[in-house]
Order: C-alpha cells, then structure tokens, then sequence
C-alpha cells in the first residue's frame, strides 16, 4: 500500500506519542511564547489567533496564505463572530513561520480523512501541535483553512476568548457569568447597566487558563459569518501597499537568471560560460544539479547574459513523451485498477442497462502548469549566522525549514518574513519548491541577497 507523507507524520506522531488555546488542551509555555515574543506593550493575547489592544481593537493571527482565496477574511469572521467582536474594531495579520502557528487543526482534519484508525485519533487530537511541527505544516491548501482551522481553530479560539471575557467582568462586578452578556466587543450586565470593553478586560483575561472545550453558537447566533462581508485584502491590492514575495529589494541585493533542465529530472552535464562573464554587472554563474544560473546586479542583465550560456544535459526516458503518451498511461491505469468509490447512490449501473439509448464520452484536458500571475520568486540572505527568506509560499514553516536544511542552520535561525500570494494553484506547496532549493544554494555562495 502506497503512504503518503503526510498521511506516515500523522500516523507515526500518534503512536509515538494573549493564553494559548490548543486543540481541546491548554499550554501555558505556549501562552508566554506568544505573549513573551509578539506581544507589545499592554496588547494581550487570549489565544494565539487573537490579540487584544487597550483600545479594544482585535488583531486576528491567521496561520494560512492569502492567495486570493480569501482565507484571511473568512477566518477572521469566524474568530470574531465567536468572540462577538466589533467587525469594524478587528484587523488581520500573517502568523509568522514559528512552531507557535503550526496547523494542528489540519492534521487532526487530514487524519479523519485518511482513515487512519479509529483507536490512534485520541492521541493526534491530543498531540495535534506537535504532529504539525514535526510535519513542518503550515499549509494552506486542500480545502482545509476554513473546515479544519476555522472550525476548530478560529471558532474554538473566538468562543473561548469570549468565556474568558465573561468571567473577568463577573468576578470584577460580584454577579453571575450567567447573567453578563457581550456585544460588539463590550460585556454587559444589564441588571445593573454596568459594561466594560474587551481592551479593558484583556490583561485580567490573560491570567485565566482558557476553557477546553467553549460552547460554539448556534447557527442562528451568527451575527458576522454568513454575512457579505468585504475582504480585508482589498484596500491593500487596490492603493498597490499590498506586499508580495517579488516586491522585496535592497539596494546591495543581486539576481538571478536560471535555465532549468529542458525535462523533468535530468541532470546538468556541461556548461560553457565563458562568454556570459564578459557581460557587464555578472557576478558569477553558478551551476547546480538541475540548471544553471548566471548572477549579475540586475535581472535584465542575468538574463541577457544567460543567453550567452552554452549547456547541456543528459537524455532521459521523458525526453519524447506526448500529451498523447500520457493520456494512454491515464487509459492504462484506470483500465487496471478499476476506479475506487467515495459513496454509492442509487443504482446508477443497472439504471444505464435499463435506457434505450446510451451516450458515451470522454473528456480530457491537457497536462497544465500550475502557473500562477505571480511569478515564482524566492530571496534568500544568508548572515551571521542567521537565514532571511522572502517568497509567497503556501507553507511558510516548511520554508524556514527547508532553507535551514540546505544552509546548515537551525530552524529558529531562519526567518520567513510574510506576503500576499499572487496566486497558488499548489505550486507553492512542499516539495514543488525548487526555485527555494535554487535560491538557497546561490545565496550561499554571497553575502548579499
């Protein structure tokens, strides 16, 4: 049976074994993390996903990419809604690439889907956190931002925030949690007309150890979700603030024009380049397993120069492979192995036997890049000891992993400074990342980005 990577993390994981809100457990070390190491001031975190300011404005730590999907929103409304928060009042920030903002909701989610045994879910759902830094997820994609962390990150975390909220007012007034109700960030009691906002509450809330398990609303409750809200990414994308992986620059940083193998998974075996280095503003040209890459002080001159380039690589089984060779691969395999069944409805065979007259297609779409409006770009700084990284990725933990991998550096001495996404489409998933693998490997060679 083929296993995924996913799927052996997760398995592997269980068997072996503001406040912070877990998935259905506390951790107060992870309560002083995210207090200790972005908080600012007299802001509080309740939870990770949500930070409160004297002010009573709430800050929505999101762990998924914004890459138009609108995840960013979504998920905020979902906090919000649970905390019953002011939609005017909250605001939304990237989480950074840390342990603290791994997705262990997803991996509870994935392992439900996975049909990993029922007598392991106990224990991913109780080591959830840890499966995801062990898995290095952060990740978004696969449909799972809204159904896994929102359900069970953002709701729990808004509800639970709102339950913290109610106790401080009540021990602070002398009355019943019971009786206190909260609205558009405030807590009210009102038998005696008395009310306090959440900034005003916050610090207090922060010494509570959160509930593990607050009860959600009903549907009928909802006051932001469900409601046609606009996206919080908007104003950014259309006064062009908005900051994307491509738009990092510095004044010492230097480019790279890269010629990839002509097929998937050949290698380089010569390169001439003599020419290219007698062009003005080039650096060096650097050649790696898979392609070549000429370093000049500006694009427009690596690129022209990589032109200059003379390579060549090995020959591969892939090298006269058609659209047409994989379509009778395609053929081939589901003639052998059948097709599989999610569910069964009716009785769609005995049906179609049944009609007087039968249609018959097939519909085929070509092998499609995953190419999306934003080109793949990625900035890597390698200093003191230290790795900087910018680039729109789907996982930014798996990032700082992976660049501290080919660097030699430990994980927390790298950081993934955050972006929009100019779009995904799942080439800006793991192991789709050789332009990371690519980026770090030349910045090893400067001391520059």
């Amino acid at each position: 049976m083929k296993i995924s990577r996913r799927r052996f993390i997760l398995s592997s994981a269980a068997a072996g074994g503001g406040v912070l809100i877990g998935y259905a457990a506390t951790r107060p070390s992870r309560h002083r993390v995210a207090n200790d190491t972005l908080a600012q001031g007299e802001e509080r975190f309740l939870t990770s996903f949500l930070k409160i300011e004297p002010d009573n404005k709430v800050i929505v730590y999101v762990n998924h990419s914004e890459m138009g999907q609108g995840s960013h929103t979504a998920l905020a409304m979902m906090a919000a809604d649970e905390l019953d928060a002011a939609w005017e009042d909250v605001a939304v920030e990237q989480a950074p690439a840390t342990d603290l903002y791994a997705t262990g909701d997803m991996a509870v989610g994935f392992a439900g889907e996975f049909d990993v045994p029922a007598f392991l879910m106990p224990l991913i759902e109780a080591s959830a956190m840890k499966i995801a830094q062990i898995g290095n997820l952060q990740t978004t994609g696969g449909s799972a931002s809204i159904r896994f962390t929102g359900q069970m990150g953002m709701r729990v975390a808004g509800a639970a925030a709102r339950q913290m909220l109610i106790q401080c007012a009540s021990e602070q007034w002398a009355v019943p949690a019971s009786e206190c109700t909260t609205a558009l960030g405030y807590v009210q009691h009102n038998a005696s007309g008395q009310s306090l906002s959440y900034g005003e509450l916050a610090d207090a809330a922060a010494a509570l150890e959160p509930p593990a398990e607050p009860v959600l609303k009903d549907r009928s409750q909802f006051n932001i979700m469900g409601k046609a809200i606009s996206r919080v990414d908007i104003p950014a994308k259309v006064d062009g603030s908005a900051f994307y992986g491509l738009d990092y620059k510095t004044d010492d940083m230097l480019f790279a024009a890269i010629r990839l193998a002509p097929v998937f998974g050949t290698k380089l075996v010569s390169v001439d380049a003599s020419e290219a280095l007698k062009r003005r503003g080039v650096q060096r040209v650097i050649e790696l397993e898979d392609s070549v890459a000429v370093v000049a002080d500006n694009y427009w001159r690596a690129k022209e120069a990589l032109r200059l380039v003379k390579t060549e690589f090995e020959s591969s089984d892939n090298d006269d492979i058609s659209s047409a060779d994989i379509a009778a691969q395609f053929d081939a395999e589901l003639e052998s192995s059948g097709g599989s069944e999610d569910f069964e409805l009716g009785d769609a065979g005995g049906n179609l036997e049944l009609a007087e007259d039968q249609i018959e297609a097939s519909y085929r779409v070509p092998y499609l890049a995953h190419a999306p409006m934003e080109p793949m770009n990625c900035t890597v700084h390698l200093h003191d000891g230290i790795g900087e990284v910018w680039t729109s990725t789907q996982d930014p933990l798996a990032v700082r992993g992976r660049v501290a991998s080919l660097a030699g550096l430990g994980e927390n001495d790298v950081t993934h400074h955050p972006s929009y996404l100019g779009g995904g489409f799942g080439r800006r998933l793991p192991f789709n990342w050789n332009v990371i693998d690519h980026a770090t490997k030349i910045a090893m060679e400067f001391s520059v980005p």
